[in-house]
Parts: structure tokens; C-alpha cells; sequence
């Protein structure tokens, strides 16, 4: 008996992961947990220049 196979390869299916978006200091302090003071919007806002889209994915993977 023959079972049918789906080997299309042509479906391709979109991934995004968590730096797919523009973040801001303030949303990336949010989601390491911090509160959105200016210290830790200001440590975010450096993480973010320093690391790029790796400072979001070492938090929200």
C-alpha cells in the first residue's frame, strides 16, 4: 500500500522570533522585568546599541 506523502517544499513557513519587531528601551526594560525608571531605561537603551536585536533575544527568545 502506497501512503501519500506531503514532501512539498514549496510551503515554506514564516518564523519570527522576538526581535522580528522594533523594540524600544522602555519595552525591552519591561520585559527583562525592571521597572521603567530612566536608570533601567537608560541600561536598556545602551544594551540595545551595544547588542542589537541579541539583547532582545537573550530575553524574549
Amino acid at each position: 500500500m502506497n501512503t501519500p506523502r506531503h514532501d512539498d517544499r514549496s510551503e515554506r513557513v514564516e518564523l519570527r522570533t522576538g526581535a522580528d519587531q522594533i523594540w524600544e528601551p522602555v519595552d525591552l526594560a519591561a520585559a527583562e522585568g525592571k521597572d521603567p525608571t530612566p536608570e533601567n531605561i537608560d541600561d536598556a537603551r545602551r544594551e540595545l546599541e551595544e547588542l542589537g536585536p541579541a539583547a532582545i533575544e537573550k530575553t524574549v527568545p
